[in-house]
């Protein structure tokens, strides 16, 4: 049956400027990093993006290599959108990412012009795009200069292959290293996307802390992991189910489901609970708080089916937090190991 975009789609969904740029994002993102891949139904996929942009998600995130295998998530998203969304392309902001490895050898992988504009044209063959809105650096590489990667974040969109830069897993350094470039060239950086949620909260730390120098280089922040790659969600209350990411040892290892970490969970449950909000839905709402010029401008959510979507979407329905929840909170806050990403932030040659 043909697609045909609900009439209502915008009258939800807040959309959150990002930074100082002219680009709007939903405050929810769909992210394509797992449930996209070979070996999920398409008709699956399917169902999640129509339900997704009838809900106002106008954002669909994507890198070279999710899948599995490698490059299918943009495969599959690429014959969804050229039979369902063609026709909606200038209401969408689509992304990618290049930086960790795709393909054998020595140019498949880190910062290089060769690996990123390389790996991006390949991404737009696979989408069956002229263009994606958005294309990061995805983690910075310790052996190439930061000049050669942003003058290729500034060559992909001059080019028209892309019409703003972003990078990911940068430390606040290094970011405002980047940004100092990438406006000498011409092409200011607009949004990076680093993980954060209420057990990895990396990005508040420092002085300046990630998101002041977010901030302070004119960038908008769309987080990652809100849901700590699964652990802010119930299902793991009780247990580690066999469906389960951690079961099938997929971004999130089991180690960290021990009964101290399982009993913060309980805890943040309850607050949740009194919220009227499920433990997703608080660690999304509380992802998306108001913390003033450092407020994230999106957060980037996976979703397995239509309901979890729709679940996840609902947060959005209380981002207000009192005084009391938000200390509440901190004291059940903070996993060691959940940021698998930490040593992608170290510093590079500059």
């Amino acid at each position: 049956m043909t697609y045909v975009a609900s009439a209502d789609r915008y009258e939800s969904m807040p959309y959150r400027r990002l930074g100082t740029s002219g680009l709007k994002l939903p405050a929810i993102s769909l992210g394509l990093w797992h449930n996209f891949g070979d070996d999920k139904p398409l008709q699956t996929q399917r169902d999640v993006l129509r339900r997704a942009f009838d809900r106002g998600v106008t954002h669909f995130d994507l890198a070279n290599n999710y899948g599995p295998p490698y490059g299918s998530a943009e495969t599959n998203f690429g014959r969804i959108y050229s039979e369902d969304f063609a026709g909606y392309r200038h209401e969408l902001v689509i992304s990618s990412k290049a930086g960790w490895d795709m393909w054998p050898g020595p140019y498949g992988f880190g910062g290089s012009r060769k690996y990123l504009l390389s790996s991006l044209d390949d991404s737009l063959q696979r989408m069956r795009l002229d263009y994606v809105d958005i294309f990061y650096h995805h983690r910075p590489d310790p052996e190439t200069p930061l000049e050669e990667t942003m003058a290729a974040l500034d060559q992909a969109v001059r080019s028209g292959k892309a019409l703003y830069a972003g990078i990911s897993s940068y430390s606040a350094g290094l970011t405002l290293k980047a940004q100092e470039i990438a406006r000498s060239l011409g092409t200011p950086l607009v949004i990076h996307q680093p993980s954060y949620s209420i057990l990895n909260r990396w990005v508040e730390e420092g002085s300046p802390s990630l998101l002041e120098a977010a901030a302070q280089a004119g960038m908008g922040v769309i987080g990652f992991s809100p849901l700590a790659q699964g652990m802010l969600t119930s299902r793991y209350l009780d247990g580690i189910p066999a469906d389960s990411r951690a079961a099938q040892h997929k971004s999130l290892d089991t180690d960290l489901l021990k009964e101290e970490n399982i009993a913060q969970l309980r805890e943040l449950n309850k607050i949740a609970g009194a919220r009227g909000q499920s433990l997703a839905q608080m660690a999304i709402a509380w992802a998306l708080r108001d913390q003033g010029a450092a407020s994230v401008t999106s957060v980037v959510l996976g979703a397995s089916s239509v309901a979890q979507l729709d679940d996840n979407l609902d947060a959005l329905g209380n981002l207000e937090f009192t005084a009391d929840e938000l200390k509440a909170i901190d004291t059940h806050s903070g996993v060691e190991g959940i940021n698998l990403w930490k040593g992608a932030t170290e510093s590079v040659t500059a």
